[in-house]
């Protein structure tokens, strides 16, 4: 069960994933025309399927939807370099924007969208051998990325209830806000991912501007750099995905391996080397070193401090020529002297994968992905602006003139208030006995007799 179906919404959905294709494309030696150019190396097309559809020609294409209720987006992924390679029945766009409105991408313009949208799935995924799940890439603070992208996802579980759904979603920033609705859609947004996804893997857009100022020395950050290192993370993320390696890996596992509760499945991403296209040449990085950088603040790509919670759990997904022993050994030295940091009572609760195949231009390289409470921090950063405008209901008329309830806004509050809640009692918890609740021992007996 190997094959994925990608779906990107939104502008900055489109955006991101027009980086990420071109990416993986040159990581399989496949060109802008959809030709493979990697004929001698098996291990680049062994699981070219994962992503790309053949086609009878020959030619590789990705199997993503691209959905945006306007269409400039898209004709911006077909004008690209990679933009060829897109078939033309799975770019959908309406002539409507969203207005920064989650009520207009969830329950009018975007439902206008929804049956060619979900036919395009459809299709996508019967053309598969066997699909192994769905993988979304959108924002959260947006209207199209954040109410079609819920509604998307509602739609697929329905359709699709045994087939994990994965999600790249960039969170908003009141530093690099850009519109005044966002702790409105962020909330509501994520009212779904809680129920509806099987992970979902944050990234900041603060977390982002700050390593491309700190740690790249950029002054002024253009989006297409950003949008460069969500890709390189995406890369690393599923990189085990489509590759073979040393010890395998798909959605599924990484699903077990790292979410210990259903609704804690909000994974911070991290990615090393972060340096500079012109330094990349000079550097060359060990195991020793690129574990070294997987606790540090620096490269977390969600604005919080991963010394303020404790990590539930840990995937790290190392690639290169590079022996396993070295990693499992700098792996467990790293373990050991951040033991404070993880929790007791999951043993064993780092997952690792290594792959052969360096990203372009690079020797070595590593993605982490951790299940971390201290993602609270950055949930109740959207409770509290929530908060403040929902008391004065501002702005509250866009959404009830679309059709929404304001008892929506007040459920969407609560769950994400009991998700913050959930994870502060997991990282205060220090033994068994602090987490097992009435219901858990009530469901225990009744296992038991």
């Amino acid at each position: 069960m190997r094959d994925i179906v990608h779906l990107q919404v939104g502008q900055c959905g489109n955006h991101i994933s027009s980086k990420f294709w071109e990416v993986i494309a040159e990581e399989h030696g496949i060109d802008p025309d959809g030709q493979c150019t990697a004929v001698q190396s098996k291990i680049q097309t062994d699981r070219l399927n994962v992503y790309f559809d053949e086609r009878l020609d020959g030619r590789f294409v990705p199997r993503s939807a691209c959905i945006d209720l306007e269409p400039g987006s898209i004709d911006a992924l077909r004008a690209s370099r990679y933009g060829r390679l897109f078939n033309p029945e799975c770019c959908i766009s309406g002539q409507n924007s969203a207005a920064n409105n989650w009520a207009k991408g969830f329950y009018t313009e975007g439902a206008e969208l929804m049956d060619s949208g979900m036919d395009c799935i459809r299709k996508l995924a019967e053309n598969c051998d066997t699909v192994q799940g769905f993988q979304i890439a959108h924002s959260l603070g947006g209207g199209t990325g954040s109410g079609l992208g819920s509604l998307l996802l509602s739609k697929i579980r329905e359709e699709y209830p045994d087939r994990l759904v994965s999600s790249f979603c960039v969170l908003p920033s009141p530093l690099v806000s850009e519109t005044v609705t966002e702790p409105y859609n962020a909330t509501l947004s994520f009212h779904q991912l809680v129920d509806v996804a099987d992970a979902a893997i944050c990234i900041d857009n603060e977390a982002l501007y700050n390593i491309c100022y700190n740690v790249l020395k950029r002054e002024t950050p253009t989006y297409s750099e950003l949008n460069s290192l969500i890709a390189t993370t995406m890369s690393g993320v599923t990189t085990s995905l489509r590759f073979p390696g040393q010890l395998n890996a798909d959605l599924r596992k990484l699903a077990v391996n790292m979410v210990p509760f259903p609704r804690l499945h909000f994974f911070i991403p991290s990615h090393a080397p972060l340096i500079s296209s012109r330094n990349e040449e000079y550097r060359t990085y060990h195991v020793t070193e690129l574990t070294e950088k997987m606790f540090g603040p620096q490269g977390m790509m969600v604005a919080c401090d991963p010394r303020q919670g404790r990590y539930l759990t840990v995937a790290a997904m190392f690639r290169g020529k590079m022996a396993m022993r070295d990693v499992e050994e700098s792996i467990s030295c790293m373990q050991d002297s951040h033991s404070s940091s993880f929790v007791e009572w999951i043993p064993n609760n780092m997952k690792t994968a290594v792959c052969d195949v360096p990203p372009v231009g690079l020797k070595n390289a590593a993605t982490f992905l951790y299940n971390s409470t201290a993602i609270q921090e950055a949930f109740r950063r959207f409770t509290e602006q929530f908060a403040a405008m929902f008391r004065r209901r501002a702005f509250l008329h866009w959404y009830t003139t679309e059709g929404m309830d304001p008892l929506e806004f007040t459920e969407a509050d609560s769950n994400l208030n009991d998700l913050i809640s959930e994870y502060q009692q997991y990282e205060d918890a220090k033994s068994d006995d602090d987490v097992i609740t009435a219901s858990d021992e009530e469901e225990a007996e009744e296992f038991v007799e």
